[in-house]
């Protein structure tokens, strides 16, 4: 939805109202009263419908406001075909930005609870902690041999929240999985390659070598730093 709204902002520029109220400074005075809106035809009203459509999706996605002079000059350039004052792509940007400054501002605690975490662990003895921010934490060295990002794995693993909620593992599941270093999250490329087949680390994943701002599905929500402790049994080469 998000996808298709982002494209239909950028092609249409579409114009939302915004009522603003002020506080009485010494009594209560009678707010002045709205005029009716007016529509002469289709066009008209369709128009408003598109602000309508628009508003709607922006508040779902948890925007409060726009500069709503600069919409309706983008929705005029546009209509008139003349030169805008951005490209399609830099469009596409200042638009995802936007809706990532909202998403941090929304998810703050998962962000600062996984920092202090991150933060703090990384003093705990035997933790260590990579260039990239991937912590990690030895609980069995084996001495096989050490997959490469390419090759295809065989492991067991478990994985939970800094809560301790768990959400997902192959133990319970009673089989371990079989999958491609760079097919997984970045977290995961990263740490099996520092693994020695036979070997059992933990490791302690940023929200940025994870899933990101997007989280995933109903278990794992935005910005959430992630534990796994990770098995290494076979590497089955490319």
């Amino acid at each position: 939805m998000k996808k298709v709204f982002i494209t239909l902002l950028i092609s249409y520029c579409g114009f939302a109202v915004h009522a603003q109220t002020k506080k009485p400074a010494v009594k209560k005075t009678t707010p002045l009263a709205t005029a009716p809106v007016k529509f002469t035809g289709n066009a008209d009203s369709a128009s408003y419908a598109f602000g309508m459509s628009m508003a709607s999706s922006l508040k779902g996605s948890g925007l409060k406001s726009l500069n709503y002079d600069l919409m309706v000059k983008g929705l005029k350039d546009a209509f008139a075909g003349q030169k805008t004052a951005m490209s399609q792509e830099a469009a596409q940007t200042a638009i995802g930005n936007l809706f990532k400054t909202v998403s941090q501002a929304k998810f703050a605690t998962n962000i600062a609870e996984g920092n202090k975490f991150l933060e703090n662990n990384k003093k705990t003895p035997g933790v260590k902690t990579t260039a990239s921010g991937l912590q990690y934490q030895v609980l069995t060295q084996g001495n096989g041999t050490m997959p490469k990002a390419s090759d295809s794995v065989l492991v067991h693993y478990k994985g939970t929240l800094l809560s301790g909620k768990q959400f997902d593992s192959s133990y319970d599941r009673g089989e371990p999985i079989t999958l491609t270093l760079d097919r997984v999250i970045p977290g995961w490329t990263e740490g099996m390659q520092l693994m020695q087949t036979g070997s059992k680390y933990k490791f302690f994943i940023p929200y940025t070598l994870a899933y990101g701002e997007r989280g995933a599905g109903p278990d794992i929500p935005p910005y959430s730093t992630l534990i796994f402790e990770i098995e290494l049994l076979k590497v089955n080469g490319k």
